[in-house]
């Protein structure tokens, strides 16, 4: 039995892994403007590197964002049918929890430390969240993060005067992701930090912390307006939910 991992919060990432969390498969691609096309094949991919078939799958996790719309929305559009369709559960992570996650093990980080997440937001701005590690290697062995801000989206210089100005209260505080390394000047990246949110490494939050009975919702986390916006005054559909589609 096998879980799917997806995350298209920057480029795409597909990862399979089984109940306990270890790595059966993985593919990724850098393509950021074609996510709906590149998607799929990565999930039949990774499907047939681990010589599974759809029906082999417990659950999908799924990242949430923050993210611009039209990446993240496919992610998790696919997520949610693919779940439907074969009555498995859907479960949500945050992509800048993963990476900070991510982080507390590549960079050998300790109870104490901090890691201040910057992902690429585009208009000069990124997507950030600020983490204090709890425990390098909590229950699955998956590192424990707790969010002591955001996330939020901010132009990087200004990230940089709230957040860098103000050092981890008991260790040290590391920055990682893409949108420290596209603003390096004002938010300098940790060397050897991680830069975008591994699927195989969303796949063991999501796992861990279904067992510890979180909540894991896939509402995406968009943060801002989509760029692309239907002009005022143009009608919408209204699915049955009751919400603009």
């Amino acid at each position: 039995m096998a879980v799917l991992a997806l995350d298209t919060s920057a480029a795409v990432a597909v990862a399979l892994v089984d109940t306990d969390g270890s790595r059966l498969a993985a593919r990724t691609s850098s393509e950021r403007r074609r996510h709906a096309e590149s998607l799929a094949p990565l999930v039949a991919a990774v499907l047939d590197d681990a010589g599974l078939d759809r029906s082999a799958l417990t659950a999908i996790a799924v990242g949430t964002g923050p993210a611009p719309f039209t990446g993240l929305r496919v992610g998790l559009v696919t997520a949610r049918t693919l779940a439907l369709s074969l009555g498995i559960d859907v479960l949500g992570v945050p992509s800048v929890d993963a990476l900070a996650v991510q982080a507390v093990a590549d960079l050998g980080l300790a109870p104490g430390d901090e890691v201040l997440v910057a992902s690429d937001a585009r208009r000069k701005e990124v997507y950030w969240a600020r983490y204090a590690v709890v425990a390098h290697e909590g229950p699955h062995g998956v590192p424990v993060v707790r969010t002591l801000a955001g996330p939020d989206v901010a132009k990087a210089a200004g990230v940089a005067d709230t957040q860098l100005a103000v050092p981890a209260a008991d260790g040290r505080l590391v920055v990682v992701g893409e949108g420290a390394q596209l603003y390096a000047d004002v938010l300098p990246p940790d060397d050897d930090a991680p830069l975008v949110c591994d699927a195989t490494v969303l796949a063991r939050v999501a796992l861990a912390r279904r067992a510890a009975g979180e909540d894991l919702p896939t509402e995406p986390l968009y943060l801002r307006r989509p760029d692309v916006q239907a002009p005022a005054g143009t009608s919408r559909l209204v699915p049955a939910t009751g919400r603009p589609a």
